[in-house]
């Protein structure tokens, strides 16, 4: 019997959210016949790049860059959610309700908070949105660092942030399943649009396994609607490295406007 890690770790937010993913995972472990190993230890960079990972999920701008070329793309999340659909989802950009700069060129030198450095709906989506905007190279005040995205929307309610681009599937999650960490706060703009988050194994994975793969986790979500009813998730679509590509192109566009680092 196969063994090895599988953790769906991006999205454990709200309480309902983790419980689906994991009732989805345990179902395909099951359909897999494989033994799932304890990854409690594992940081997710060694999570990622485990020799005995079976599945797993991560970001795109860490796919393309740290991982690049070391993990294979099994297939991409078709949300049905607001701002997240057919493969794709963007990042909205949320200040406070009571924020009198209502639109971004007003809000010219306020205070940022991203989730992470490694962030493609934090960071490189909301860097690509500010770039046309930015003067000589700056645009915020200040950019600080959170470590997550709900973390990023405590600073706006706190007052300790102007500014945060959060994943649009993590928003549409809090807003339905715990409201109260989106209350007073209101979405100024849209990023633009970028592949969800991959699903990924090991890079030795053939064609055909990878395949397999993803016609298990797409029956065992077809078993469990309820599941797919909370995770607003229809179904796991094909998808390849070259996919994303498309994130180092917004990364290139705002290198090219002069604003490739958020500051």
């Amino acid at each position: 019997m196969t063994s090895g890690f599988a953790e769906l770790l991006m999205y454990v937010a709200p309480e309902p959210i983790r419980l689906a993913n994991e009732r989805w995972l345990e179902r395909i472990v099951e359909r897999l016949g494989a033994t799932r190993l304890s990854a409690e230890d594992l940081s997710l960079r060694e999570l990622w790049l485990a020799p005995q990972l079976l599945l797993t999920q991560t970001c795109g701008y860490p796919l393309m860059t740290a991982l690049r070329g070391q993990v294979r793309v099994i297939g991409r999340p078709r949300y049905e959610l607001p701002d997240s659909s057919a493969g794709s989802h963007c990042s909205v950009l949320l200040t406070r309700a009571d924020e009198p700069r209502r639109t971004l060129p007003a809000l010219l030198g306020c205070r940022a908070v991203i989730n992470g450095e490694d962030s493609n709906s934090g960071m490189n989506l909301l860097r690509h949105r500010i770039a046309p905007l930015q003067r000589n190279g700056q645009f915020f005040s200040s950019v600080e660092v959170s470590g997550s995205h709900r973390e990023s929307l405590c600073w706006l309610r706190d007052g300790r942030a102007d500014l945060a681009a959060i994943d649009s599937v993590t928003f549409a999650y809090l807003a339905r399943h715990a409201p109260q960490e989106v209350e007073g706060l209101q979405v100024v703009a849209r990023s633009a649009f970028s592949p969800t988050l991959p699903y990924i194994g090991v890079a030795s994975l053939t064609d055909a396994q990878v395949e397999h793969l993803r016609e298990v986790m797409n029956q065992a979500l077809s078993e469990l609607p309820d599941v797919a009813e909370t995770q607003g998730l229809n179904e796991v679509l094909p998808a390849t490295e070259s996919d994303y590509q498309i994130i180092l192109d917004y990364q290139q566009e705002a290198e090219e406007l002069g604003f490739g680092r958020l500051r």
